[in-house]
């Protein structure tokens, strides 16, 4: 599978073992989306199942709120990241609050899922990285996956959790390869990846960086642990400071601008509680603070292998 295909057989299994599992948003239905995760749903498991919505994010999420509130398990796409901030409200004060609100008398089932990130070289609203948004709504699970494996796996698990989860799938890798997928392979939700183990320096990364990542640590002369965060919030601390206290040295990589960037706790909780394991500053390579620009220019605009592969490089001769 690659991870399209990975999102489409993992929406299908959960409807297939589920009948409380639900599915719908813009083009969801008879179009099968905008990048067709959906495409063949409808068809196999009925329009009451699999079907598409008016053009009102904040309508999507607050009727899947209310249908998770009486034993549905709503899975809904908001058709970019970009365009999930007009049912920002409905997310962060209903669905992320409502346990805490009600005393445990009601819960959330609900998924969200949103393609994010640039790499497609479309108009900047489309090409946004939202997760620091979502990971400062606490009662929220984000999760970002990077290979189809944990795309599959992460995905049911999202729609199997009694709470809410933002599920963000990175557009830019969505068909960039292919693996093997186990479908009785089950992850952790709150656990992260060691996608390569090293000695010198800890690379943490998560979604269309990894493979970047993965990358970058074979063009250093050195020994790279490569950390696939995979859930943002909550977050594997333990897996990172674990490879810290290990290494000695930490680049943080992400999409998403530098400041207030997710990169920023992780580095504050690096110095926090592994400062004096450490042989250089935290290195952040991150896309620079500025609106996410049109296309022409997207490629200046995202991290790469260059601008990776120097961090890597000033940590490890700091």
């Amino acid at each position: 599978m690659n991870i399209i295909t990975a999102v489409n057989e993992a929406l299908r299994d959960e409807l297939e073992e589920d009948e409380d599992v639900i599915t719908y948003g813009e083009d969801v239905g008879e179009d099968g989306g905008v990048f067709r995760a959906t495409e063949g749903l409808q068809e196999e498991f009925g329009e009451k199942r699999v079907f598409s919505s008016p053009l009102a994010e904040s309508g999507i999420a607050g009727t899947a709120i209310g249908m998770s509130l009486y034993g549905f398990r709503p899975v809904v796409e908001m058709q970019f990241s970009g365009f999930s901030y007009l049912a920002f409200y409905q997310i962060k004060e209903h669905a992320s609050r409502m346990r805490i609100r009600s005393r445990g008398d009601y819960n959330v089932p609900l998924t969200v899922r949103a393609p994010y990130g640039g790499g497609i070289s479309a108009l900047e609203h489309h090409q946004e990285s939202p997760e620091a948004f979502y990971a400062h709504s606490q009662g929220l699970h984000v999760v970002i996956p990077s290979t189809p494996q944990n795309t599959y796996s992460l995905l049911r698990k999202s729609i199997q959790l009694d709470d809410p989860v933002v599920f963000l799938e990175p557009k830019k890798t969505y068909r960039a390869f292919k693996q093997e997928v186990d479908r009785e392979k089950e992850i952790d939700l709150e656990k992260a990846r060691i996608a390569k183990e090293g000695e010198d320096v800890t690379l943490i990364a998560w979604g269309a960086m990894v493979p970047l990542a993965e990358k970058a640590a074979e063009e250093v002369d050195a020994s790279v642990e490569v950390i696939d965060l995979m859930t943002i919030y909550p977050t594997d601390f333990d897996t990172v400071l674990n490879s810290v206290k290990k290494t000695g040295r930490a680049v943080v990589l992400h999409e998403a601008v530098k400041t207030g960037g997710f990169g920023a706790e992780i580095a504050s909780r690096i110095q926090e509680e592994a400062i004096l394991h450490m042989e250089a500053p935290v290195e952040r390579v991150t896309a620079p603070d500025v609106p996410y620009p049109l296309y022409t220019l997207e490629d200046y605009h995202m991290p790469n292998l260059k601008r990776t592969v120097n961090g890597l490089e000033r940590v490890l001769e700091f």
